[in-house]
């Protein structure tokens, strides 16, 4: 049930409809990444006819949608697919994850080495206008397979000011941890409001002036920025509150899952909540019973952790997809729920999918990189749900119909939150458009 390929109507360029731009309604954006590459034949793209050595041991299972099928393991998203889109056609041509995650993120097959995150340019674009960080990235990348921080933890040559405020730099730091209190917004206990005032004060006094007539510095004006954006955030109760998770409903924290990616979105919930335009949040499942950290790779499923792809260890698909699946229903309908998914665009996309045929290790089996073709789930702020976009052959190795690059997906979301994919943002202002593709629904 591929859909139809629907010309954009986003067709002037921003610069010449800056004031439409401005009028638009401002979206934020959840941003799902399933850090080493989720198998799409044993989620969003099963084939069941397929011989056993490729289609693995899950069975499909019918959705809200009729005619759409999912994996077994799926059950909660299932239930909820008229909330969703699913893409069956993403492709590119790199099986290397470093390289992979720096083209997701910036939304580029050839991806510069100063090139923005789309968080980045969306943050650029469609600032918060709350005293809240207008991105914030919860669960940092590990291992070796992780893509250069200044793909995601720098603004690119947009400069800090589009970076996104990190959660998360070690696997334990996140709110499934009991005693987890993030504080980047708290002062020291002994630095009362009036006293934070007299330090703004005290700093203002003694910043050079710079004369009307003269154009200020471009880094002392970045700085004097920062500077004041860190002090709106420190007397800000809005941001330091919407990282609370623990002042949750008991119910609420358990229908989400008390692992880190239920938590964590829980976590990006709130933060959009309060204003936050776009959160990240890498799918770091956290550890089965008895398991040790190795890495926060969850979906990197090679076997090569000494678990097979279909165990219920960490680094498994028995153990990693139903949480999953579960977080990320409860997140929909808690979205829909509080009036949020019709201007809350939800993407869930991994950097590749998986290798049709199973691989025989020596300790364990899995399924290897494989960028041909696997799949991504797009939902909120307009997308239409209960359908499905492209189509694979039939053992999901090639794409079959509407093939998905990583510009068409970068230009998707840019384009379902407002902004025009060809708004100019390279560094001479004119050059390079915030995206090379064209976003594959007409919204």
């Amino acid at each position: 049930m591929a859909g139809t390929q629907l010309p954009g109507l986003l067709n002037l360029p921003q610069l010449l409809a800056a004031d439409q731009q401005s009028a638009r309604t401002p979206k934020s954006c959840i941003f799902v990444f399933q850090y080493g590459g989720l198998s799409q034949l044993d989620s969003w793209d099963p084939k069941p006819h397929a011989p056993a050595d490729l289609r693995g041991p899950y069975k499909p299972i019918a959705t809200a949608t009729p005619g759409l099928q999912v994996g077994e393991l799926m059950p909660a998203l299932a239930a909820v697919s008229d909330k969703y889109c699913v893409i069956r056609s993403m492709s590119h041509r790199v099986p290397v994850h470093n390289v992979a995650n720096e083209m997701l993120l910036a939304g580029s097959s050839t991806p510069r080495r100063d090139s923005p995150s789309l968080g980045s340019i969306i943050t650029r674009l469609q600032p918060a206008q709350t005293a809240i960080p207008p991105y914030v990235w919860l669960q940092k990348f590990g291992g070796g397979a992780a893509p250069a921080e200044a793909a995601y933890r720098s603004g690119g040559f947009l400069g800090i000011n589009s970076s996104p405020l990190l959660i998360g730099e070690q696997h334990l730091d996140n709110p499934a941890t009991p005693g987890f209190r993030p504080t980047p917004f708290a002062s020291a206990p002994d630095i009362s409001n009036s006293r934070l005032q007299a330090r703004r004060q005290l700093l203002n006094n003694i910043t050079p002036q710079i004369p009307p007539e003269l154009s200020p510095d471009p880094a002392a004006e970045r700085l004097h920025q920062l500077q004041n954006r860190a002090f709106s955030l420190l007397q800000s109760s809005t941001a330091a509150n919407a990282f609370h998770v623990d002042a949750e409903p008991e119910h609420v924290r358990d229908r989400y899952g008390r692992h880190p990616f239920g938590q964590n979105l829980l976590l990006a919930r709130r933060l959009v909540e309060a204003g936050v335009r776009l959160v990240s949040v890498v799918a770091w499942m956290g550890l089965a019973p008895n398991d040790r950290f190795v890495s926060v790779e969850t979906w990197d499923m090679h076997g090569n952790a000494g678990i097979s792809i279909f165990d219920n260890g960490w680094n498994g698909l028995g153990w990693a997809l139903p949480r999953a699946d579960a977080a990320m229903a409860t997140l929909l309908e808690d979205l829909d729920d509080r009036g949020l998914l019709d201007s809350t665009l939800v993407v869930m996309a991994g950097e590749f999918g998986r290798t049709p045929r199973i691989s025989r290790g020596a300790s364990a089996i899995g399924r290897d990189h494989w960028p041909n073709c696997y799949s991504a789930m797009l939902a909120g702020a307009g997308i239409p749900g209960g359908t499905v976009y492209g189509a694979s052959d039939e053992t999901a190795a090639w794409v079959r119909d509407q093939p998905v690059s990583p510009e068409d997906f970068g230009a998707t979301i840019l384009a379902t939150m407002g902004i025009d994919p060809r708004t100019r943002l390279s560094p001479d202002g004119f050059t390079l458009p915030a995206s090379a593709g064209q976003s594959i629904f007409d919204l």
